[in-house]
């Protein structure tokens, strides 16, 4: 009779370990979701901004207009690793850092509005 007993006691205790060894893996699954769904609404597409970025600065040269992030919109007529010169209007030339430059001011504005204007 005692042996019996002890046999459905183990047999309740190993199902409880592997119960608990269950719940804990589901414990961790809502975490790992959250984690996935960040990395595809926010951490990915921020990284691809980011290289885009980064490339549009690599490639600036001489004679591109482009806008700075504080709205001014200018001419290249100097470039070193960190600062460009920018012309605003005729004879009228300033410095701005080169991490500040927003784009390429022939994406910011449609030429054909601009010829409506």
């Amino acid at each position: 009779m005692f042996n019996l007993l002890y046999v459905f006691i183990g047999q309740a205790q190993a199902q409880e370990a592997a119960a608990g060894q269950q719940s804990v893996l589901m414990s961790f699954l809502p975490f790992v979701l959250i984690f996935v769904i960040f990395y595809f609404l926010m951490i990915r597409p921020q990284k691809k901004r980011l290289e885009e970025e980064q490339a549009m600065m690599n490639a600036l040269s001489k004679g591109d207009e482009v806008y700075t992030k504080s709205g001014i919109l200018g001419k290249i007529v100097g470039l070193t690793d960190k600062v460009i010169t920018l012309e605003v209007s005729d004879g009228v030339k300033f410095k701005v850092l080169r991490s500040q430059v927003g784009g390429l001011a022939d994406k910011l504005f449609d030429k054909s509005n601009e010829s409506k204007a």
